[in-house]
């Protein structure tokens, strides 16, 4: 019979790296701010562009966001950063080949959810704008995008959320965020279930207000 030893948990020392930590939440806080904002004006430039009725312009958009959609962010993440210099021939900042993959990745799913806030609204108020005479822009700014707006700032905010909590896997390229901050701390202590812990908790504080934002986001669509 397998019997656990008994494990005497110790966060005394945690609070010894306050800086680390600090510096860590800085670098995933500038990630996922950045990467969000980049990946919301993709998604509103590629979403407009999947609008159109041209298959030269819908094509190369409909298979860069099935591209990101249908492949590990992982992988992204690691190619981006490692393959990304070798096949351009140029050298890229460290810190933004990591935050390419996010951006991108983020920037497919924000062209759904706008494609799909757009494509949303019902057909009758098209051919009525359209019927009254009003041009594209007149039509988008005035009658369309206002409603599609408020069904696009849930999933926009739930993807959001997501992507906070994706900026972690920038640990495997060496990035200096939370997650990779708390390898440093845990080979310098040997408490890997403490700080874990923390790093958890960490997130946990940042992103369930997030979640209860967009609860909150999606009744207020509902009624």
């Amino acid at each position: 019979m397998f019997v656990l030893a008994a494990y005497s948990w110790d966060f005394a020392l945690v609070p010894n790296y306050l800086n680390l930590w600090l510096k860590g939440l800085g670098v995933t806080m500038a990630y996922s701010v950045g990467t969000i904002l980049g990946g919301m004006i993709i998604g509103v430039v590629c979403g407009m562009l999947l609008l159109a009725r041209t298959k030269w312009v819908t094509l190369p958009v409909h298979y860069y966001v099935e591209l990101f959609r249908c492949t590990p962010l992982l992988v992204q993440i690691v190619w981006f950063y490692f393959a990304l210099p070798i096949v351009l021939q140029v050298e890229l900042p460290d810190w933004f080949a990591a935050g390419l993959g996010l951006t991108l990745y983020m920037g497919a799913f924000a062209t759904e959810i706008f494609r799909g806030g757009i494509i949303s609204i019902d057909k009758g108020q098209w051919q009525a704008s359209r019927a009254l005479g009003m041009t594209w822009p007149e039509l988008m700014q005035n009658i369309i995008l206002p409603q599609a707006i408020k069904r696009m700032v849930p999933p926009f905010v739930n993807q959001s959320i997501i992507q906070l909590k994706n900026t972690s896997l920038l640990y495997v390229v060496a990035i200096p965020d939370l997650m990779y901050t708390g390898s440093i701390i845990v080979s310098d202590t040997f408490r890997p279930l403490e700080v874990y812990t923390v790093v958890a908790a960490a997130y946990f504080v940042i992103l369930y207000p997030l979640t209860l934002y967009a609860a909150r986001l999606e009744a207020r669509v509902d009624q």
